[in-house]
């Protein structure tokens, strides 16, 4: 137990380091996070031959995943941009909802969309909106951006075909159809409490100093594009993400399947986008290619940073891991005389600070309370996946891409990501709990 508090102790002061550094000391994020994670390492007593190499694979994992689906869509968000096809959705939206509706429609957009497609995915596609609708309307860029990213996030967090739920699911020998219905009827009060509700509390008391960077509005095209051709770029590859999900359970050829959950990959789904975005918005509009050129290479500028902040991120994580940080967690919790949708909430969320990572709180909270149940009767384990879900999601902070991500496409500051992003996702984790309790009663 000792061992357990001290590891604890030490964590805690690695992550107020980060907050510190990039506060208080002025540090660019990625060597805050580099210096936390060397402070950590050493402070938990793990082998000088080990640390660089826990600290290059936790890098690796995170960029592997995530670096082709930032650079791609953040070409794609460029293009919309400076083609004018963002201002034409922008202007829809505006005209179809009304500017005090848009929250609404942005949370609708973030929990259809991201329904199919991975949560770092739909910020990607849905974020570059939200930035022009942001310079359209002027308004606080939270009353907007919030109900998309709370829409994202829950959908991710307790609703399969996402890999975490499906873990879950397998796991715990659970009823994927029971699972999908549960999981959207309390997804979505939680969205909206975290999303538009939240948003319209928090934008008058949160106003971001700084302006969101990573997609700058500089239309070089005079002819605008048409609204159908640009809703079809963006919604492109959400189509052919969707596709990818679906033709497995079809009764098509084989190499037919094969192809279509190959260009349904993220990256590849994205690669094709572009280069769809590169004719459509490009050509089609009279850019030749030294401007189509000149655009992606002025996307690709901003991105460096947020790369090697996430990657940071990442070994950050590791570093956590490899200490036996999430380990010591999860053995102080499964010796709590708890009920079992409490523990998996409880665990879930404990390795989530910990970790950074939902699908990894989600997964090994699964292994540690699946062997508790094996014995006991009347547990609704359908409802045990969401709420181990959950707490997967609650309280994101400095060791999770999503917080960098958020802050990053927003133009926040640390202490407003904490403000905003930190709390939202706490707000999503508890309110999907409350409802998976409330169904327990009645299911």
């Amino acid at each position: 137990m000792g061992t357990d508090i001290y590891l604890l102790v030490i964590t805690l002061l690695a992550i107020v380091i980060v907050i510190l550094g990039v506060s208080w000391w002025k540090w660019h994020a990625f060597i805050s996070l580099a210096v936390a994670s060397m402070f950590l390492a050493i402070m938990s007593g793990l082998s000088m031959d080990k640390i660089v190499d826990a600290y290059e694979t936790g890098v690796g994992s995170v960029l592997g995943h995530l670096v082709g689906i930032l650079a791609l869509g953040t070409i794609l968000g460029k293009l919309m941009s400076d083609s004018g096809a963002g201002k034409q959705v922008a202007d829809y939206f505006i005209r179809f909802f009304g500017v005090k509706k848009l929250p609404w429609a942005m949370l609708f957009s973030g929990f259809i969309i991201g329904i199919p497609v991975f949560f770092e995915v739909g910020i990607v596609i849905l974020l570059p909106l939200v930035i022009l609708i942001y310079k359209r309307t002027q308004q606080n860029i939270l009353l907007i951006g919030l109900p998309v990213i709370a829409g994202l996030s829950i959908v991710h967090g307790i609703v399969p075909p996402h890999p975490g739920a499906m873990t879950a699911i397998g796991i715990y020998d659970a009823n994927i159809g029971k699972v999908l219905l549960y999981s959207l009827i309390i997804a979505l009060p939680a969205a909206i409490i975290a999303g538009p509700v939240f948003a319209k509390w928090v934008h008058k008391r949160v106003v971001p100093k700084g302006e969101p960077e990573l997609i700058r509005v500089n239309t070089v095209s005079e002819k605008l594009p048409g609204t159908g051709i640009s809703f079809f770029i963006i919604l492109l590859p959400v189509i052919l993400i969707i596709l990818s999900v679906v033709v497995p359970h079809m009764s098509l050829p084989s190499g037919l399947t094969k192809f279509l959950v190959f260009i349904g990959n993220p990256v590849i789904a994205l690669l094709i986008s572009c280069f769809a975005a590169f004719y459509l918005l490009g050509v089609r509009q009279g850019m030749n290619k030294n401007i189509i050129k000149k655009i992606t290479e002025e996307s690709l500028l901003p991105v460096g940073s947020i790369i090697l902040i996430i990657g940071a991120g990442g070994g950050f994580k590791q570093i956590l891991i490899d200490s036996g940080v999430g380990a010591s967690i999860a053995q102080m919790s499964e010796n709590l005389s708890l009920s079992p949708m409490v523990l998996a909430f409880m665990v879930a969320g404990l390795i989530r600070i910990a970790t950074g990572s939902a699908t990894v709180a989600l997964t090994t909270a699964a292994g540690i309370v699946s062997p508790i149940i094996e014995n006991m009767s009347g547990v609704n384990v359908e409802l045990l996946v969401i709420a181990t879900g959950a707490g997967s999601l609650m309280f994101s902070h400095v060791n999770d891409a999503g917080f960098w991500l958020v802050k990053e496409y927003l133009g926040l500051t640390v202490k407003e990501t904490f403000k905003t992003w930190t709390i939202l996702e706490t707000l999503l984790s508890f309110i999907a709990f409350g409802g998976a309790l409330l169904f327990d009663i009645f299911v």
